[in-house]
């Protein structure tokens, strides 16, 4: 039985096909980033977003809301989707499930911004901050970016004794029963 997440924001049917099929891994991968993203801020209730494990530490709220805006910077600014004024970004409710609607609102047009690019947009070199880069690395800096926060918030959902969904394969609290996970030396060795 292959992994079927209980809840999927982006379906396959909704994620665009790139003009060239090269291309077609980075809205794939977007869309799988937003679904993981969203699956973890749905574990969470109201009543969730004010914790924070240290006092040092971002609040659960906090990730979320820099999770947004960041996204927005990242593909206005860099990458020139259109985007709504920053002050338009956050959801007009404080809740999670007004978060990760608020996400999912924001990334279906990006991915159809992101399907009709070729080859030679990918590859331009632009501005990053301080310095220059392609697109296509900016696009995959910005998921190893949101994988950093949403493993931040997995860890939380973890400490405040919650279930951790599955994104990449079974959690302690998600599993299947062909589920095949690399913890032993013997396993690695599959091939």
């Amino acid at each position: 039985m292959p992994m079927t997440y209980a809840s999927v924001a982006v379906p396959e049917s909704a994620i665009p096909r790139a003009s060239s099929p090269i291309f077609q891994h980075l809205l794939d991968s977007y869309a799988s980033e937003t679904n993981k993203v969203i699956s973890v801020w749905r574990e969470f209730r109201p009543d969730d977003l004010s914790f924070l494990p240290h006092p040092k530490s971002s609040s659960v709220e906090d990730i979320m809301k820099h999770q947004l805006l960041s996204e927005r910077r990242f593909f206005g600014e860099f990458l020139g989707s259109p985007e709504p004024a920053p002050a338009e970004v956050l959801p007009q409710s404080a809740s999670p499930e007004a978060y990760a609607q608020r996400m999912l609102d924001l990334a279906l047009p990006r991915l159809a911004y992101f399907a009709p690019k070729d080859e030679a947009w990918w590859m331009e070199i632009v501005p990053f901050f301080d310095v220059t880069r392609q697109r296509i690395w900016i696009l995959w800096r910005r998921v190893l970016h949101t994988a950093h926060h949403r493993t931040q918030l997995t860890v939380y959902l973890r400490l405040l004794g919650k279930k951790v969904p599955a994104t990449y394969g079974p959690t302690a609290d998600v599993s299947w029963q062909e589920a095949d996970p690399t913890t032993t030396v013997e396993a690695a060795g599959r091939r």
